[in-house]
């Protein structure tokens, strides 16, 4: 019974967590927004305004899809889908993969500027479209392998909830 409690939990929280997607747009615009427009000025002549960065005659709309919030949920989700992980180890894994996941999309945003720039419209369009629908979710599987190496982490999520459940029953 104390498995099934823990497991009823673990859901609300993934539920919980999926649901919080506007709040954590709130958190994620200025976390991802402000490095990538200070880490810019290093290069180029640039200006923010509102969630807009300007910069070479170019104004890119900072929009809430680019804080990449989806990336950051699934992890969560993961993790909390993910039996036998203590709450302090799945806080350390959240952290983070949300820190891998935050610099490769500043790194991402900075190096499609760099595109739009040098590149122009087209390029910039295309390369921004294969990494969004690509690369990114990709990017999301590669950090939760490293995580459950790093941590060294022997469930795989959901699949040994449904063999524990089969146990008990």
């Amino acid at each position: 019974m104390k498995y099934i409690k823990k497991l009823v939990i673990r859901l609300v929280l993934a539920v919980l967590l999926t649901l919080s997607y506007q709040l954590l747009y709130k958190i994620l615009i200025p976390i991802t927004l402000y490095p990538s427009f200070y880490i810019l000025k290093l290069a180029y002549q640039a200006e923010l305004v509102n969630n807009s960065i300007i910069t070479n005659s170019h104004s890119l709309t900072f929009i809430p899809a680019c804080a990449a919030a989806s990336a950051y949920i699934l992890l969560g989700i993961l993790i909390l889908l993910t039996k036998d992980i203590r709450l302090k180890t799945g806080l350390k894994m959240f952290l983070l993969g949300s820190l891998l996941i935050l610099i490769a999309n500043i790194i991402r945003i900075e190096s499609l500027i760099f595109i739009l720039i040098n590149g122009g419209k087209n390029y910039f369009e295309t390369l921004h479209l294969f990494i969004w629908k690509v690369l990114s979710s990709v990017f999301v599987a590669l950090v939760w392998i490293f995580l459950i190496k790093f941590y060294k982490i022997k469930s795989i999520p959901f699949i040994s909830d449904i063999k524990q459940i089969r146990k008990l029953m």
